[in-house]
């Protein structure tokens, strides 16, 4: 018996180590991409991979630009669809999780996730898609490291280059180009409303938005004026 709790503690012991040198991995990338952009994502990867199961040469579309060669409207429309209350949060939109809950019980499932922009961000560095309580506490852990080191234009800028927005297309520029032939720079109000509400399933309104998505869109720009961004 002691041989047993023995041989416990000491995987337990190596277990909390290995779990805490994949935190300091963690700390450390987004540490220097607080001034670094990062080159690939966890969901570039795995978006990658899946296009070259049928396609081996099969490249992503993704350009990087600078937060100020984004187009204002864009900001505020990805803001107002996504996040209302970005600028005041620390990661976490508690009224918006609530609301979310609310939704889901009302509906008898999961229809609404109540992630702020900061969440689903981590989410996109280094995480999967998969739903689980394990990756939703890995997600939380991310999303106040990324806060606590970068600012609010950071968190915005990596955001809006990093996520999926179609069919292995990832990032604003990519995306306002693959859609609309323009650079993200000259996306105008209601460009931006149709592009912002798509970022839940991308791939699903690449080619037709439901009518219910297009009324959407029309709210989002009307609330547009009224978001605040870094």
């Amino acid at each position: 018996m002691k041989t047993f709790w023995r041989t416990t503690g000491r995987m337990l012991k190596w277990l909390l180590l290995l779990l805490l040198a994949y935190q300091l991995w963690l700390f450390a990338h987004i540490l220097v991409w607080k001034w670094v952009n990062p080159d690939e994502t966890s969901f570039m990867s795995i978006r990658l991979d899946e296009l070259r199961e049928k396609n081996p040469k099969a490249e992503l579309k993704h350009q990087w630009v600078d937060y100020a060669q984004i187009s204002s409207h864009l900001k505020r429309a990805v803001v107002a669809a996504e996040d209302d209350r970005f600028m005041q949060h620390q990661g976490f939109d508690l009224r918006g999780i609530e609301q979310a809950l609310k939704k889901n019980q009302r509906k008898g499932k999961s229809v609404a996730g109540g992630s702020s922009i900061t969440q689903q961000l981590a989410k996109n560095l280094f995480l999967s898609p998969s739903r689980s309580y394990i990756r939703k506490a890995e997600e939380a852990v991310v999303a106040l490291m990324i806060e606590l080191l970068w600012d609010k234009r950071r968190i915005l800028e990596v955001y809006l280059n990093v996520v999926e927005w179609g069919n292995g297309v990832f990032g604003v520029e990519a995306a306002a180009r693959h859609y609309y032939r323009v650079p993200a720079a000259q996306i105008g109000p209601s460009a931006a409303a149709r592009m912002a509400v798509m970022l839940p399933n991308p791939r699903k309104y690449e080619n037709a938005m439901p009518a219910w998505v297009v009324r959407h869109a029309s709210r989002v720009q009307a609330r547009m004026r009224h978001s605040q961004i870094p």
